[in-house]
C-alpha cells in the first residue's frame, strides 16, 4: 500500500510548469454561443505532470489553513479531489440541485438567465476550514453560492481557487476573493 501524498513533500509549481499546462487549453470559438471563446481545460486534466502542477498551484497560498476541499460541480470535483489527496483532507461535492438523496443545505442563485440551485451533503461541523475549487471564475454566482452555502452549514471558507479567470467578466465582484492561477 502506498502513503498518501502531501503537499510538503512537493514544491510549488515553476514558471515552466505552469507555461506548460496553460499550453493545454483548448480554445473553442463560438461556444455555447456566438462570440464566446471557450476555454477548456480537459486536456490539462488528461496530462498528469499538468494535472498535479494545477493542484499544486491552486493549494499553494492556502496550503495548511484547511482541511476540507469543496469541488464545484463538474471540473471542480476533479481538481478539489486531487488537492484532497495531495493534501491529506477530505472532500465535499458542491452538487447541483437533485443529485443528492438528503442534502445539508442548500442555496439558489442568480444566473444572467434564470436561477440555478447548488446542495452539499451532510458531512461539515463548525470545525472545518474548507477550501473552495472550481476549474473557471466567469460571472462568479456560483462560487459565491458555494460560499454562502458552506457558511450556511457552519463552516469556514478558508480561501476560494480557479484555474482561468475570465476578466472580462468581473466575477470576482460577486463571488469575493479568489485565487486565480490563469487569466483571460
Amino acid at each position: 500500500m502506498s502513503t498518501p501524498l502531501s503537499f510538503e513533500n512537493s514544491a510549488a509549481p515553476t514558471a515552466d510548469q505552469l507555461a506548460y499546462a496553460r499550453s493545454l487549453f483548448a480554445v473553442t470559438p463560438d461556444f455555447p454561443e456566438p462570440g464566446v471563446f471557450f476555454q477548456d481545460i480537459s486536456p490539462v486534466l488528461a496530462d498528469p505532470a499538468a494535472l498535479r502542477t494545477v493542484a499544486e498551484g491552486l493549494l499553494a497560498p492556502f496550503a495548511g489553513d484547511f482541511d476540507m476541499v469543496a469541488g464545484i460541480e463538474a471540473r471542480g470535483f476533479t481538481l478539489a479531489g486531487m488537492i484532497a489527496a495531495l493534501t491529506g483532507t477530505g472532500f465535499l461535492p458542491i452538487r447541483k440541485a437533485g443529485k443528492l438523496p438528503a442534502p445539508a443545505g442548500r442555496v439558489e442563485y442568480t444566473l444572467e438567465y434564470g436561477t440555478a440551485v447548488i446542495e452539499a451533503p451532510d458531512v461539515l461541523t463548525p470545525e472545518h476550514r474548507v477550501l473552495i475549487v472550481d476549474d473557471v471564475l466567469a460571472t462568479g454566482g456560483t462560487l459565491a453560492a458555494s460560499r454562502e452555502l458552506i457558511g450556511q452549514l457552519g463552516s469556514q471558507v478558508a480561501g476560494a481557487a480557479v484555474v482561468l479567470e475570465i476578466e472580462a467578466l468581473r466575477g470576482r465582484e460577486i463571488s469575493g476573493e479568489v485565487h486565480a492561477l490563469f487569466h483571460s
